[in-house]
């Protein structure tokens, strides 16, 4: 049997578990909020480490609210349901700045400019798992585990694919969806008219033509649609390949393996962040994707160079730039293998990488190209601290990394909630290269 815990939650840290101590163990704990007293239940233990199950809160934090979603503590996609949306807000802004100091030496005592919208509802992407057996469901994967639990509905979906995934669900439990589906992914438009879906088969059980036929008569918005054949590993395409995004002032194509920013409701606001009084002869977007910045920069600045790994946004970089009618160079390729050759002097630099960050010696040869301005978008504090520590030459940075020649300071740190409801945090910091 576990361990019976009683807990004081001293604060919640990355990852959406309250911290707590217990016999000379650090416990970790989700679901909770700092100042509670709990009983749990001891899940793991790894030296004086433990991970625990909550079982009850016995004396509740007065910014305990109540959670909007049935499935909530069950199939782990939130973890801040029970967290009012303004005490959200300043929890993650409490983590950020004790994960920058704590892993960068990044005392930031400065404003931290928040950016709100809509807490639930925002999500246009989404990625549904399909339960084998019977009866057959979709849902989502429970945390740290192969079992997917059914879900009847999921709150944060725009109310284009919370109808989608309705729909699809009825089809999954009445026995039309077609056998071997594993994985369904979906995606909406910037209207929340259209949706796109990519649908990985174990193999396929009919012609794709059958298959594709029968989606587009169940789901009358179903603009585009990719089919995978997980055993032949081939995809077969109907309709467009792509959904078009939209700003105020750009168009992007954002086709079926490309990656866009998923809350819909922030969109125009970071954009228009990110871009702030951004002018000059040359600028570099790394890790660029569709062009979402890129484009925007091209019309403030003489040259633009992009930089992305991925084949498919690429195209989309090339087709968006070519429809505005804007000149950008482009590279398809990794941007630490960029930085370590390239022979660009940019004014500026913004780069939106993926959780893993820039690494060190990347962050490296990003300050050594010399750029008067870097903009960040980060969607981890922990590697925005590893990061921030080598263009700040800060006092705990990596030992095994050399200082760099230029140095900068942050000037600007903005949070951006793009995942409300989750302990996740997406983080823009500016910083300008000291004389």
């Amino acid at each position: 049997m576990p361990d019976d815990l009683k807990l004081s939650i001293a604060k919640l840290v990355y990852g959406g578990e309250g911290l707590a101590y217990a016999d000379g163990n650090t416990v970790f704990v989700p679901y909770v909020l700092p100042g509670e007293e709990v009983r749990a239940a001891t899940r793991k233990k790894q030296k004086k480490l433990l991970w625990a199950e909550l079982l009850e809160v016995t004396s509740p934090a007065k910014e305990r609210d109540r959670p909007t979603c049935p499935h909530f503590q069950k199939c782990g996609g939130c973890h801040y349901q029970h967290i009012s949306a303004s005490e959200q807000l300043r929890l993650k802004k409490e983590i950020l700045r004790e994960t920058l100091s704590r892993l960068g030496g990044i005392s930031w005592t400065g404003e931290i400019v928040e950016h709100t919208a809509a807490p639930y509802g925002y999500r246009n992407r989404a990625q549904w798992a399909v339960r084998g057996g019977m009866p057959r469901a979709l849902g989502y994967f429970l945390p740290e585990s192969s079992v997917v639990l059914p879900i009847d509905e999921c709150p944060v979906l725009s109310p284009l694919l919370a109808q989608t995934f309705l729909k699809l669900q009825d089809m999954t439990r009445s026995g039309v969806l077609p056998s071997g589906v594993q994985e369904i992914e979906a995606f909406a438009d910037s209207r929340d008219e259209k949706v796109a879906l990519n649908m990985a088969f174990e193999r396929f059980p009919k012609p794709a033509s059958e298959l594709t036929s029968a989606f587009h008569n169940a789901l009358p918005q179903l603009e585009s649609l990719l089919l995978l054949d997980q055993k032949k590993n081939k995809f077969e395409l109907s309709g467009a390949g792509y959904l078009t995004q939209e700003t105020d002032l750009y168009q992007y194509r954002v086709s079926h393996l490309s990656f866009f920013q998923v809350n819909r409701f922030l969109i125009e606001d970071l954009l228009k962040t990110v871009i702030a009084n951004a002018r000059g002869e040359q600028a570099l977007d790394l890790y660029a994707g569709v062009g979402f910045f890129t484009l925007p920069l091209a019309k403030t600045f003489g040259k633009v160079v992009s930089v992305d790994a991925n084949l498919a946004a690429t195209r989309d970089l090339q087709a968006n730039a070519e429809l505005a009618k804007m000149a950008v160079t482009s590279h398809n390729e990794h941007a630490e293998a960029f930085l370590k050759k390239t022979k660009e002097k940019p004014d500026l630099v913004v780069l939106d990488p993926p959780r893993v960050g820039l690494g060190a010696p990347a962050a490296k040869d990003l300050a050594e190209l010399g750029a008067d301005e870097i903009v960040y978008l980060s969607c981890d504090p922990s590697t925005l601290a590893r990061d921030l520590a080598v263009l700040t030459n800060s006092a705990r940075k990596l030992k095994e990394i050399a200082s760099p020649s230029h140095r900068y300071e942050i000037t600007e740190m903005h949070l951006f909630d793009l995942f409300p409801q989750t302990f996740h945090i997406e983080t823009l910091v500016r910083l300008r290269r000291v004389p």
